[in-house]
């Protein structure tokens, strides 16, 4: 079975196409299909049309280098794993501080790059990149080693520099770390400048320890809210790179932390996921199929993971909000063994957006929140509501079908909360007054709805005739 992989950033694609090696296959049933055999490799750069390409032996040298000259620029001290002409496909020269050439020696012939070799046997291929574009090859680079489901026996070890030999100062930092947007280069930079100890040296083990620092799959504490296949956004250990996400497994994070399976809380987050991708989903024509993704969301509505299902969500993913959509750790504290609610995105041909829990409702939800019962109350309120919204409706309906919303007041009868409760009151909210009347108190109208009072909820219906109707609520159909 062919199987692909994308890591992707602003200025840096790489595509793995491979096989699966039939002997291991039986062990990952459950899982992604394992990318054991590497047959084509693809570096895409911005600014460049043709991709860089090449087989097994270009694509680790091209990691080996990648990570060898970070080292090498963020420390100043030089590391001749960046330069190996002898031994490597792949190596990088500095033109100055924020100009990097990349040399390709063989394999990897593209059309449409210049040379500018004498050897005219087999010239190799130039190409000069800036400082952003590197650190995102870089991290591109680091969303593969985090992928344990592609070259699992691929590996890297970095060795730390020792401060003597450190010729940088804190201005380069501070130089390079804006550029370089990825977490990538703080870990390099740590390891450059010996932040992060030097491996132990232990005995042989059967089985090399996951989380020993010089035998992990991992180049550096990767982070990045790009495209991979299973994306999930989790706290890294190491101090170096506390402020950003790591990329791993969505199904291990999920095996590891509680799962929300209560219905009403399940049906306040569907609220809070649809309220962040739909404003953000943009680019909505030119799907030939359905997108659908399995998305993780803290309990706070915070998307931590999604993971595509089906083949095009995989290659489409870029048409998508979701990679923009990872909670960031410097907005937020950060994951710790959260409860995680699982739910299912569908970006449809037509520009619809689904969201529903993974597993369905185990029961008819109900609205989180203390609620106002006393009848006498709630009639009064009802009838406030009727007005304020008739009064507030004008224009001439263009929908065909009724519009149902759940609306909460709070005992003065100001909206608290409102949601839309089928499909074609999502697509014409703006043709009622509701976002409006709630923007004018809360300044947005996707705003959390407010709980930190008892609330009368009703059920409001613009009908394309121009009627209203709204009356007492009375549970989710379902």
């Amino acid at each position: 079975m062919n199987i692909q992989r994308k890591y992707s950033l602003p200025n840096c694609t790489l595509l793995l196409e491979g096989l699966s090696d039939v002997t291991r296959a039986a062990h990952f049933q459950e899982m992604r299909p394992e990318l054991s055999i590497l047959v084509n490799a693809e570096c895409y750069l911005s600014g460049y049309n043709q991709p860089l390409t090449g087989g097994r032996e270009f694509f680790e040298s091209l990691v080996r280098a990648v990570s060898g000259y970070a080292q090498e620029f963020l420390s100043s001290v030089p590391n001749p794993q960046a330069h190996n002409q002898e031994s490597e496909l792949v190596e990088f020269q500095k033109i100055d501080s924020n100009r990097h050439r990349l040399i390709i020696h063989s394999e990897g012939a593209v059309e449409g790059f210049e040379s500018n070799s004498k050897n005219s046997k087999r010239p190799p291929i130039e190409i000069d990149l800036n400082t952003v574009q590197l650190f995102d090859l870089v991290e591109a680079v680091d969303q593969f080693f985090a992928d344990t489901q592609t070259l699992p026996e691929l590996s890297l070890e970095l060795q730390p520099v020792t401060r003597r030999y450190g010729g940088a100062s804190q201005a380069l930092i501070r130089q390079a770390v804006p550029a370089a947007v990825g977490v990538s280069s703080l870990a390099v930079a740590a390891i450059a400048f010996n932040l992060i100890p030097p491996p132990q040296i232990r005995p042989p083990q059967p089985k090399a320890d996951e989380q020993s620092s010089s035998t992990t799959k991992s180049l550096t504490p990767p982070a990045s809210t790009a495209a991979t296949p299973i994306t999930a956004a989790t706290p890294t250990p190491t101090p170096a790179a506390s402020t950003k996400p790591v990329v791993k497994d969505l199904e291990a994070l999920l095996n590891t932390v509680p799962e929300i399976t209560d219905p009403s809380q399940l049906r306040a987050l569907n609220r809070q996921v649809y309220n962040q991708i739909h404003p953000a989903w943009t680019k909505r024509s030119g799907l030939q199929q359905d997108l659908i993704y399995r998305l993780g969301v803290a309990a706070d509505g915070a998307i931590v993971g999604y993971k595509a299902v089906n083949k095009e969500a995989n290659q489409g993913v870029g048409q998508t909000p979701l990679p923009h959509l990872l909670y960031n750790p410097a907005n937020r504290p950060p994951i710790s063994n959260e409860p995680i609610a699982q739910f299912r995105i569908v970006f449809t041909t037509d520009g619809v957006l689904q969201v529903s829990p993974w597993r369905g409702y185990a029961r008819t939800p109900d609205v989180v929140g203390a609620k106002i019962t006393d009848s006498n109350i709630t009639k009064g309120l009802n009838q406030k509501l009727y007005n304020a919204v008739r009064q507030s409706w004008t224009g001439t309906p263009t929908f065909t079908r009724d519009l149902k919303y759940r609306v909460a007041v709070n005992k003065n009868g100001v909206i608290a909360d409102y949601e839309p409760l089928n499909q074609v009151a999502f697509d014409y909210f703006r043709e009622t007054p509701l976002p409006q009347m709630f923007n004018a108190i809360y300044g947005s109208n996707v705003a959390a709805p407010n709980n930190k009072e008892p609330l009368a909820h009703f059920q409001v219906i613009f009908k394309p005739s121009g009627t209203l109707e709204v009356t007492p609520w009375q549970g989710y159909q379902q």
